[in-house]
């Protein structure tokens, strides 16, 4: 019984099913989690929403798909409460012109309230509806899962979903020491220098994993596998690769391992 978890995903349909392909999951018995962030910027984001809610609600034991912080910006939009999915940066427009079929134009006031409505009209309900339903957090016997981090390192049902859907606290990345918690978010490249596995390598430091290996031409969609720390990845350009981590994990996660190969072995 694994846990496979998946970085932030931005659109990048072609990447998430050769990803999803490359993983010897067992649908029966092994766990499948997405950290968040499906849509903006990348070239099918309707795609990916649409394949990942459909292994949610085929096998909703074993598949889990958690809020994103872009996931709360977009139902933010919609239910007119900000603007910020809007901003250059984000990849709203993206999104937004994907579904619509329409480039995003904001000129007058008037033109938020009309974007709005032409998107709310266009983006399918049961899409809007899966984001409504997105948990904050997941927890099984290997780790936490949330999409941003904790908050001063509490449990993420202590946690406020800010903390859980935006936060970038380096003294979490640096000094969180609780039960393995693993996060997207934050690209690997911006966390702290010591914790970094490789040039496109995850996060790992004390009990904080990090696994949003970035988004651009060169940037790998990452899968980690719990307890054996078996690393997939996919490239825009159809390669792959798999790595397994043996160097650098903290004790902490060690000891998941070793109570993992326990269970397997009946022992316990």
């Amino acid at each position: 019984m694994k846990t496979f978890v998946v970085g932030d995903i931005h659109g990048r349909c072609a990447q998430l099913h050769h990803l999803l392909d490359l993983l010897p999951r067992d649908e029966s018995t092994d766990t499948l989690i997405f950290l968040g962030d499906l849509i903006d910027r990348g070239s099918d984001v309707p795609g990916c929403v649409e394949h990942v809610l459909s292994l949610c609600g085929a096998n909703p034991e074993r598949v889990i798909c958690l809020r994103g912080n872009h996931e709360q910006m977009l139902l933010d939009f919609v239910d007119g409460k900000s603007l910020t999915w809007l901003d250059a940066g984000t990849g709203g427009d993206r999104t937004f012109a994907q579904y619509t079929q329409t480039p995003l134009r904001l000129q007058t006031e008037a033109d938020f309230d009309i974007a709005r409505n032409l998107f709310a009209d266009k983006m399918p309900a049961n899409q809007i509806e899966f984001f409504r339903q997105l948990p904050l957090y997941h927890e099984d016997d290997f780790a936490l899962y949330v999409h941003a981090g904790l908050e001063q390192g509490k449990h993420p049902r202590d946690s406020s979903p800010q903390a859980l859907l935006w936060t970038r606290d380096m003294e979490f990345y640096k000094s969180y020491r609780g039960k393995p918690c693993v996060f997207g978010h934050t690209p690997t490249a911006f966390l702290p220098l010591r914790g970094r596995l490789g040039h496109h390598g995850i996060y790992i430091f004390h009990s904080a994993i990090g696994i949003d290996t970035g988004y651009n031409l060169h940037s790998p969609l990452s899968c980690l596998s719990l307890p054996d720390f078996m690393l997939y990845q996919t490239y825009a350009d159809g390669q792959s690769a798999t790595h397994h981590i043996t160097s650098l994990i903290p004790e902490t996660l060690k000891e998941m391992q070793r109570r993992a190969e326990l269970i397997w072995t009946g022992l316990t």
